[in-house]
């Protein structure tokens, strides 16, 4: 059967299959956010008895490596599949991420864990992408792009129930069970989309060498700067929400999960609200993000003591950079022409170099001693270099007389 015969009820099963495996990405994404001092505590021991700091600080790399993992394969893998059977692709890349995050969890060392999670980033872009575009087919002319919504429902909530479930797992039990959890969750993953997507062709003259021309484009190396640079802001508080909470709030740390499950809520509701402001106006939306982004972690910075302000402005954090990811999403596939389905995966390159350069400078700051409250700091300085970004990219469009949608 193919897409374009499936039945209500198949393609509903089509689309659960492919959003199982998007909630399994955003929760081995986001889970080691929360876990961070497990973590450290337990295969950085010698480093955790002299200093927590370095500590987890050093565990932030695991971050930092899944998300170079998801910017080296979301555009290669992306590309070099793009002439294979689509349903087949997806899975091939559910099995693999079903591996790789089966190493996290039986990695004895801290370099192996780093290892695999190098590994499972590399599928994440691509299953995005070309999910994307299966997604849309399925559902057929008119409701494309709610069958890009309903699989990236997965990803939203993994924010709100996964993240915050598989990080007190892994705080009562071990971090190892949160990615046991993980691991079973693309195995489920893998086997139905096996059994409910439905064949779906690739394109035979798609290349790589063809696919990567849109980076002969220049505005799409702006929009992927406002979204690595931009959207870093959000990660260096996220990457860090955990010794935010126990450090400088002073709260217990089963209310780490609490935190997170704002954090999820501010997400979704933000890419809600963030689809219908850039469908309004995408320009002023992007601007507004990006000021929005740099006005509340300055909030946080200044009253992140207080435990209930914190959850306050977690969930703002939240809000504020979700309202910028559909909207980079959008812009970048507005650049970048007719390579459309390379620019789907490319976003995620975006957000995930953000991801490591946010996880990275807030390891660096907190490392040299400045404390815990820093990488709130460093997520206002990104914020604002994400916005000038932004600003350069629409003035060299004026100042070239195009004009784009919104």
């Amino acid at each position: 059967m193919t897409s374009s015969t499936l039945t209500r009820g198949a393609a509903k099963w089509a689309l659960l299959s492919l959003a199982v495996g998007s909630f399994g990405i955003g929760m081995t994404e986001f889970v080691v956010m929360g876990l961070l001092p497990n973590i450290a505590s337990d295969l950085l021991a010698p480093q955790w008895a002299s200093s927590s700091e370095d500590a987890i600080a050093q565990a932030g790399w695991l971050i930092t490596l899944y998300a170079l993992g998801v910017v080296i394969g979301a555009p290669t893998i992306a590309g070099a599949v793009a002439k294979y059977p689509r349903h087949r692709v997806m899975i091939g890349l559910a099995l693999a991420l079903t591996v790789f995050n089966a190493l996290t969890f039986l990695a004895p060392t801290f370099e192996l864990v780093a290892v695999s999670r190098l590994l499972a980033g590399l599928p994440h872009g691509a299953y995005f992408g070309i999910g994307a575009l299966v997604a849309a087919d399925v559902l057929g002319p008119g409701q494309r792009a709610k069958g890009v919504a309903f699989v990236l429902t997965g990803l939203t909530v993994a924010n709100v129930v996964g993240v915050p479930l598989g990080t007190y797992l892994g705080q009562q039990v071990g971090w190892r069970a949160a990615f046991m959890v993980v691991t079973a969750i693309f195995a489920l993953a893998t086997v139905l989309i096996a059994f409910f997507v439905p064949e779906h062709p690739g394109d035979p003259q798609r290349t790589l060498r063809a696919e990567l021309k849109v980076f002969r484009i220049g505005q799409v190396w702006l929009a992927l700067g406002v979204g690595a640079i931009g959207f870093g802001g959000f990660f260096a508080v996220y990457t860090y929400v955990a010794p935010m909470v126990t450090e400088i709030a002073g709260s217990p740390e089963w209310t780490v999960p609490i935190v997170l499950v704002l954090m999820g809520l501010g997400m979704t509701i933000g890419n809600l609200v963030g689809g219908h402001l850039a469908d309004v106006d995408l320009k002023r939306t992007l601007v507004g993000g990006l000021v929005g982004l740099a006005v509340v972690l300055t909030l946080l910075a200044l009253t992140s003591e207080w435990i209930w302000a914190l959850g306050l402005f977690v969930f703002l954090t939240g809000f504020t950079a979700s309202v910028l990811s559909p909207t980079i999403q959008t812009r970048l596939m507005d650049v970048a022409q007719d390579n459309q389905s390379i620019a789907a995966a490319l976003n995620h390159s975006a957000l995930n170099i953000g991801n490591s350069l946010g996880a990275l400078l807030g390891g660096v700051v907190i490392a040299v001693g400045w404390g815990f409250i820093a990488p709130a700091w460093v997520g206002v300085g990104l914020a604002l270099a994400g916005l000038a970004l932004a600003l350069a990219s629409l003035a060299s469009e004026r100042a070239r007389g195009v004009v784009l949608s919104n």
